[in-house]
C-alpha cells in the first residue's frame, strides 16, 4: 500500500512541492514548500514565458525533485497549468523540464478544474455546490455533486490578467466577465448552493474577512463567508493601507488582492451563491484523491485522520472505534452528523494522556480546534473540542472560545460525550478488553454500567465515582 504521496505544481503564480503521508484519504502533510516564480507574468504581457521566471522555476524543480527522492518519493506527480499551457514557448518549456528527469503532465483546462472539483469532495463531506479555483492565469469553475464532478470550465482570469480586463471599467469588467460565464451557462448555477473557493489570493481575502469580523479561529478550510462579504472586501481592500493589509495577509499576495476581491464580487453576482466557503484542499489534494481506489474515496476524511491520530498518539490503538460503540447507547437519539462529531472524540480520547496532567484537558481542546481536520467545521471543531477537555478532566469551567462557536445546549451536550469517554478510559485503563466485557445502558434517563463477572474486580469507587458524574451531566435537574 501507498503510504506517501508527492505533487509538483507549476503554477502561474507558485511553483509548489507539496509530500503527503498516510493516511492517504485524510493526509498528513510532511512537507510543503513554494517559490513564487511568477510564470504566467510574461504570459499576460506577451504570450510568453519570462526567461528569468523560467530559469527560477528549472531550480526549484530540481530541487524538488531531489527533496522527494529523499523522502522516498521517487517519482512525484508533476503537472504544469494555465501559464505553460496558454503560452507561446509552452512546449519547448516543458522539453526543458522533461531534461530534469521529472515527468511533467500538461493539465488541459478542463483536466485542471476536475482536479480542484476533486480536491473540495476530498475534503468536504456531501460537498454539493460550485467550486472556484483562481490561479494566476486562469479561472478553473466545477459542479459537484454525490461525489462526483458534473460540469467543467476553465476561463483566462487569473489574478495576473484580472487587472487587464478591470481597466476596461467598471460595466466592462462585468461584461467580461459575463460573457465568459454564458458559455457554459454558469450565470446563476450556484443559487441556493455554496461556492467554494481554491488559491491563495481568495485565502488571503479570507484572512482579511476573519479579520474584520474578529472571527475567534484561525483555520482557513470550511471558514464560511455570507455572499455580501465581497462588497465588503472590495471596499476594505482599497481603503486599507499596505502596512494594516501585511499585518494580516502575505505579502506575497498583495499586489492582486484588490483584483480577486473585485472579481469575487462580480462572481457572487453572477453565480448566486448561498455562501461562501474556504477550501484548503484543491488541486494537488484532488490529483491524489483520483489516485485512491472507489472504496477509498468513499471513507470519510474525519473519521481516517482522527483513527491514525488516535493510534499514533494513543496507548492502545484499537480503544477509540470500541469506546465509541460502548457510548452509543446513551445516546442513540443524536443526528447522524453528531454520532460522526462524537465517533471522532472517541478515536482521539486518548490522545492527552502523555501530556503533564496539568494540561491534559488543553490538549484535547488544542488538538480539536487546531488540527488538521478535514470535513469539519469550526462548530464540528467546537463540539470535540468541549467533549475531550471534558475527557480529559477539565472540569465544568468552559474555555470562552467555544462558547463563540456552539450553543450552550450543544456543547452541554458535547460535555456529556467526554464524561463518558472519561468513564470507559477509567474502568480499563484504556485497555478494550474491559469494554467487550460491559456496557453502558440507558434507564430512563439514567445511565447504567453492567460488568460481566470476569471484570467485576474492575468495577471500583474511582469508577462509580465516573458514572454519577456523568449521571449528573446528562439529567441536571435530577436530585
Amino acid at each position: 500500500m501507498i503510504d506517501r504521496f508527492a505533487v509538483i505544481d507549476i503554477g502561474s503564480n507558485s511553483i509548489r512541492l507539496v509530500v503527503y503521508g498516510a493516511p492517504l484519504r485524510a493526509p498528513t502533510i510532511l512537507f510543503n514548500e513554494k517559490v513564487m516564480a511568477a510564470l504566467g507574468r510574461g504570459v499576460s504581457v506577451d504570450g510568453r514565458l519570462d526567461a528569468r521566471a523560467m530559469k527560477a522555476t528549472l531550480a526549484a524543480l530540481r530541487r524538488f525533485r531531489a527533496l522527494a527522492a529523499e523522502m522516498g518519493v521517487a517519482e512525484p506527480l508533476t503537472v504544469a497549468t494555465a501559464a505553460v499551457r496558454q503560452a507561446e514557448n509552452g512546449e519547448a518549456f516543458l522539453a526543458q523540464i522533461r531534461e530534469t528527469g521529472l515527468a511533467v503532465t500538461l493539465l488541459s483546462g478542463e483536466e485542471e478544474a476536475e482536479a480542484a472539483g476533486l480536491g473540495v469532495i476530498s475534503g468536504f463531506e456531501n460537498a454539493n455546490g460550485i467550486v472556484g479555483d483562481l490561479g494566476g492565469g486562469s479561472l478553473e469553475l466545477a459542479r459537484i455533486k454525490n461525489g462526483k464532478v458534473l460540469a467543467r470550465a476553465s476561463f483566462p482570469i487569473g489574478v495576473l490578467r484580472i487587472a487587464a480586463l478591470r481597466a476596461q471599467g467598471k460595466k466592462g469588467f462585468e461584461r467580461q466577465i459575463a460573457q465568459f460565464l454564458k458559455q457554459g451557462a454558469w450565470s446563476g448555477a450556484a443559487q441556493g448552493l455554496p461556492f467554494y473557493l481554491i488559491g491563495g489570493s481568495w485565502r488571503a481575502l479570507a484572512r482579511l474577512h476573519m479579520h474584520l469580523t474578529h472571527h475567534p479561529l484561525p483555520i482557513l478550510h470550511h471558514y464560511t463567508m455570507p455572499p455580501q462579504a465581497a462588497t465588503r472586501l472590495v471596499r476594505a481592500v482599497a481603503r486599507m493601507d499596505s502596512i494594516t493589509l501585511k499585518a494580516i495577509v502575505s505579502g506575497a499576495r498583495l499586489g492582486g488582492l484588490g483584483d480577486a476581491a473585485a472579481l469575487l464580487s462580480v462572481l457572487v453576482q453572477l453565480l448566486q451563491p448561498e455562501q461562501l466557503i474556504l477550501s484548503a484542499n484543491g488541486l494537488r489534494e484532488g490529483l491524489l484523491f483520483g489516485t485512491l481506489t472507489v472504496a477509498e474515496q468513499a471513507r470519510d476524511p474525519l473519521i481516517e485522520a482522527a483513527r491514525a491520530e488516535g493510534g499514533r498518539q494513543g496507548r492502545f490503538a484499537e480503544h477509540g472505534d470500541l469506546l465509541a460503540r460502548w457510548i452509543a447507547p446513551l445516546f442513540e437519539t443524536e443526528s447522524a452528523e453528531q454520532a460522526r462529531l462524537r465517533h471522532t472524540a472517541c478515536l482521539l480520547g486518548d490522545i492527552g494522556w502523555a501530556a503533564n496532567p496539568d494540561f491534559r484537558a488543553e490538549r484535547g481542546l488544542e488538538a480539536a480546534l487546531h488540527g488538521n481536520w478535514l470535513g469539519l467545521t469550526p462548530n464540528g471543531r467546537a463540539l470535540i473540542g468541549q467533549a475531550l477537555f471534558s475527557a480529559f478532566g477539565g472540569g465544568s469551567e468552559r474555555p470562552t472560545i467555544l462558547a463563540k462557536l456552539a450553543s450552550e445546549d450543544q456543547l452541554n451536550q458535547a460535555r456529556c460525550w467526554g464524561l463518558a469517554i472519561r468513564l470507559g478510559h477509567r474502568l480499563g485503563g484504556g485497555v478494550g478488553h474491559a469494554l467487550e466485557q460491559s456496557r453502558l445502558l440507558l434507564i430512563g434517563e439514567r445511565p447504567l454500567l453492567e460488568v460481566n463477572s470476569a471484570i467485576a474486580d474492575l468495577r471500583g469507587e474511582a469508577v462509580d465515582r465516573r458514572l454519577k458524574q456523568l449521571a449528573a451531566a446528562m439529567n441536571p435537574k435530577s436530585p
